[in-house]
């Protein structure tokens, strides 16, 4: 380098050229890489007048340098490597994951081949943190090539400034597209000729003088070709050098995007031309950031049309444009016209910018007009949420409408089903063209209220509109009726016959997918979800007072069904919002991990709410009564409490502790995790009742029961169980059963007469059906034979549950309905009763609230009560705690409350496991210290399965509890 900088040379060049060359190439250190390239281009310019010239053979390998990292320059024949460890650093860098690119060696196969696929999107697909990124793939030799052929070229580009094209016709030829040769890049050879070209083009367009910019920017023709190649590497090089371009030269490339790129976005018969013009408008909105902020109106309405794509790739890519883009959206009414925006440019984006309002802001929803009859009369706010379903309708959107539990989801959906069967069939009739022909919709809700859909269609629309058909029953029926779905527009079915049947329902394309509670779906990874996601439909729809029921985990399964790549992979999405706000939930995160965890909070909300119409009930409903929830303390039986002690004084509690606070180095679900269910079902069954779990094989049921005979009592008597005691007291309170003393049923103890209707009337929820069965037989009919009930479980076919809703709710003499919260918990309406008891309590805190609206609703006339029995100091108290910090989870993305979320750490869990001598309203949460170091990662297993420990049959199967009691006596 000091012969350059000296401008003394020998006669031969190649000792000079060898060495800047080598340094190039291979130096670690860019910043000598950077003086070896300027050296490099002071020796270009001495060597122009002599002969022989080495500048174009040095321009050649400077080219290879650029193009040898394949993960950057994709071969024509192998785009995307699936199965390497190569770093792939994206020259338009992905600034919203704020991570790079790496192809995981473990991954799966991304489905992109030399033709068919989008690059781009199969490189979004490989996304990991930055974090994670080895070290030694930063310093890879080829890297380190690549990166000296970039600065050498570039500099080289800047010394030449306007006379490159005169002085160096070899470097301008590298990258200029010439009309004279352009149609013949096909082959393989030449079209990675093209690819390389494209690849230094991109390289060197930053550093070209604006003249001869605008030489290459007239060249966009060419470039929109490139994007209608048939291999897929042309098509993303091309899509790269337009994202550059436009950040070079703004106004005049959009112009050209937005009049040449875009409306090959419609094109429908060609996926080429959609993938190629797809890519390009996600590199371009990657690489222009905030500058493409008043162009962006002009880009959403074409975006969101490929959302629903009948070619993957361009649905799932749309899909990632729009999720980078809602989140610049609210800025853009800040941004003024730029100047040579004018003429057409103008009035369209003055246009769209009406569409921007509604979408961010669901009140200024166009009215939507609905053109059929609907037997009811909406609410305000019943209309509003028809025009926000109207909306999403126009523009192929889908949402999650989360009004609060008994606003009226079901009448809101009916009207906006109704309408578009209504105006597809006209516009069929009068255009007769294939893309609004009918077609039938679907609505998937839990077996429970399957019938009530059926019921509540019949009842607001004519049967000529909507013609529901029940798909329920056996296999054998199913296969029945599979014959009659031609004849009806609409099917209602469960989840669970959905995912059974689900050959069958793939064969259809559906116009409506509804997915009622469609909370259900939240596990992306079970059969079930799986099953819904296959669905063919042209919108979709989730009804959901409850739509985050555990962590925010929950909110991407939605997502992932409503508009999948919305909310990124899964892995992605963990890293962006999951990962940040668990670690804000620590109690040991620092100040930086917190603000992280509600920057990533309000990240979510923000990108979200477009999509998600919440309204309560306090806020919208003036003329509903209020829900009053009280806790009706008890406390435990003289029996309970020597059932809970001896277990707090077994061996198998240390045992427990001691699985708990062990490392699970496996990573698999360990013994202690199955303990601690275990422990916990059978402390709830404690409380419940102490015949629940004084079974034969209790090791102490012999001297129980011994004891019990000779005190002449029973296990059955209700004096053993407070909970009985207390839930008869709180029914006699209510008028219910006042004079069961008396078996005519007609007068009380007093003589004096008891009114053939009571007052209230009452629904009762227990967890499990074993405990309906208590209430029913120890107490009901032994206690209290007068009162009148019906009963709601999963032993009751799922055809007839709305026949015993009707009937309850229609025959005011029914004093009571028994109701299992897993069956009867979900979407029925039940305002015939006014009162609401919960004898057990669930982890999961939405599943209650959702089971204490069925009464508090529209039609509810009176105040709902509710009462919820929870014994004092035990594991019932705690899990009360659970719920509310499960409820802060919700409401912080539903809402804009963005309170500091805490977790539970493990000796809290183990806490559930001690009986608390507490009076009422004293808390009954733990210091987080213990005397036993916490290794918190071990719980986090244990914990995410808490929702699901009340399924009966879970425990019938893997937590038997006859095995754990005899351990007992240990």
């Amino acid at each position: 380098m000091a012969a350059v900088v000296l401008n003394v040379y020998p006669e031969k060049l190649n000792p000079v050229i060898r060495p800047l060359m080598d340094c190039i190439k291979k130096e670690d250190n860019e910043t000598i890489q950077i003086e070896a390239s300027k050296c490099l281009a002071r020796l270009f310019e001495y060597v122009l007048d002599k002969t022989p010239n080495p500048t174009s053979k040095i321009i050649k390998n400077l080219a290879t340098y650029v193009c040898c990292e394949t993960s950057s320059t994709p071969l024509i024949n192998q785009p995307v490597t699936t199965k390497t460890a190569a770093l792939y650093i994206a020259l338009v860098p992905i600034n919203y994951l704020q991570c790079i690119s790496i192809v995981d060696s473990q991954s799966h196969e991304v489905s992109c081949d030399n033709i068919n696929g989008i690059i781009t999107l199969c490189n979004l697909q490989k996304v990991t943190e930055i974090d994670n990124l080895p070290t030694d793939l930063l310093h890879d030799d080829t890297e380190i090539q690549k990166r000296g052929g970039e600065r050498a070229l570039c500099t080289i580009c800047q010394h030449f400034n306007s006379e490159l094209q005169n002085k160096l016709p070899d470097l301008w030829n590298s990258f200029y597209l010439d009309n004279s040769n352009f149609q013949v890049f096909d082959d393989e050879v030449t079209s990675q000729d093209l690819v390389n070209s494209l690849q230094v083009l991109q390289v060197v367009s930053p550093s070209l003088h604006s003249s001869i910019l605008s030489q290459v920017t007239d060249k966009l023709p060419q470039l929109c070709l490139c994007l209608q190649h048939r291999y897929a590497a042309v098509r993303h090089m091309a899509a790269r050098c337009i994202g550059v371009l436009c950040q070079l030269q703004l106004h005049s490339t959009m112009q050209f995007v937005i009049e040449n790129i875009i409306p090959m976005l419609s094109n429908t018969d060609n996926d080429i031309q959609r993938q190629g013009s797809i890519e390009a408008m996600a590199n371009i909105i990657e690489i222009l950031g905030m500058n493409i902020l008043p162009y962006i109106v002009l880009l959403v309405v074409p975006v969101l049309g490929c959302m629903c794509d009948q070619n993957e790739p361009v649905r799932l890519m749309a899909t990632h444009c729009f999720a980078q883009m809602i989140r610049l959206l609210p800025l853009e009414a800040g941004i003024p016209d730029p100047p040579e925006m004018k003429g057409d440019l103008a009035n369209r984006r003055d246009k769209e910018r009406k569409f921007l309002e509604q979408l961010l802001d669901g009140s200024k929803s166009e009215d939507y007009d609905i053109t059929v009859d609907i037997k009811a009369e909406l609410r305000k706010y019943q209309q509003d949420g028809v025009n926000w379903l109207g909306f999403l309708n126009k523009y192929k959107l889908h949402g999650i409408l989360c009004d609060d539990m008994g606003l009226g989801k079901t009448l809101q959906s009916i009207c906006i089903l109704a309408t578009d069967h209504y105006e597809r069939q006209k516009q069929y009739q009068k255009e007769n063209t294939p893309d609004c022909c009918p077609l039938p919709s679907l609505v998937v809700c839990p077996p429970t209220l399957v019938g009530h859909w059926v019921y509540e269609i019949n009842k607001f629309v004519d049967n000529d509109l909507l013609n529901p058909l029940m798909y329920a029953g056996p296999p054998s029926e199913r296969i029945r009726l599979q014959k009659k779905v031609k004849k009806h527009n609409l099917i209602v079915a469960s989840y669970d016959v959905v995912r059974n049947d689900i050959e069958f329902f793939t064969t259809f394309r559906w116009n409506y997918c509804i997915l009622d509670e469609g909370h259900i779906i939240r596990n992306g990874k079970t059969k079930l979800s799986k099953a819904v996601k296959q669905l063919l439909c042209n919108h979709r729809l989730i009804l959901s007072g409850t739509p985050i029921q555990n962590n925010v985990l929950d909110l991407w399964s939605l997502f992932d069904f409503l508009m999948p790549g919305f909310l990124g992979t899964e892995k992605q999405f963990q890293a962006r919002y999951g990962k940040p706000i668990l670690q804000s939930r620590d109690g040991k995160s620092t100040t930086k991990e917190q603000e992280a965890g509600a920057l990533a909070m309000e990240a979510l909300h923000r990108q979200v709410l477009p999509f998600i119409l919440r309204r309560l009930k306090e806020d919208v409903l003036q003329d509903l009564p209020p829900k009053i929830i009280q806790d009706y303390y008890c406390d435990l039986s003289p029996l309970q409490v020597e059932l809970y002690e001896d277990f707090a004084k077994s061996q198998v509690k240390n045992d427990i502790e001691d699985d708990v606070v062990s490392e699970d180095s496996s990573g698999k679900k360990s013994q202690g995790s199955t303990h601690v269910f275990q422990a916990l079902q059978y402390l709830r069954k404690v409380c419940n009742h102490p015949s629940l779990v004084l079974t034969t094989s209790h090791p102490k049921y012999d001297m129980i029961m011994s004891r019990l005979k000779h005190d002449k009592s029973s296990i059955h008597d209700i004096q053993h169980a407070p909970k009985l005691t207390a839930l008869k007291q709180l029914l006699n309170d209510c008028g219910i059963g006042v004079g069961s003393s008396n078996t005519s049923g007609t007068s009380n103890i007093l003589g004096t007469d008891v009114p053939v209707v009571n007052q209230h009337r009452v629904l009762l929820f227990c967890q499990l059906k074993s405990m309906l069965n208590i209430v029913e037989q120890d107490l009901i009919k032994r206690e209290m034979p007068s009162v009148t009930y019906l009963r709601l479980d999963g032993g009751v076919p799922a055809t007839s549950r709305h026949d015993i809703v009707q009937r309850f709710n229609n025959d005011p003499s029914i004093d009571m309905l028994l109701l299992t919260t897993h069956v009867g918990g979900l979407g029925l309406n039940l305002t015939g009763a006014d009162t609401v008891i919960f004898v057990e309590h669930d982890w999961n805190p939405m599943k209650d609230l959702q089971a204490m609206d069925r009464a508090h609703r529209i039609g509810q006339k009176k105040v709902v009560n509710v009462y919820r029995l929870v014994t004092r100091g035990t594991l019932e108290e705690k899990i009360m705690g659970l719920q509310k910090f499960k409820l802060n989870i919700a409401n912080t993305v539903i809402s804009q409350d963005n309170s500091n979320l805490q977790s539970m750490a493990t000796d809290q869990l183990l806490h559930l496991f001690t009986l608390d001598d507490m009076k009422k309203g004293e808390s009954s949460v733990p210091s987080t210290s213990s005397d036993k170091p916490v290794k918190k990662e071990s719980m986090k297993t244990i914990l995410e399965s808490l929702e699901g420990l009340w399924d009966e049959p879970q425990y019938d199967t893997e937590y038997d509890l006859n095995n754990f009691m005899q351990s007992l006596n240990k």
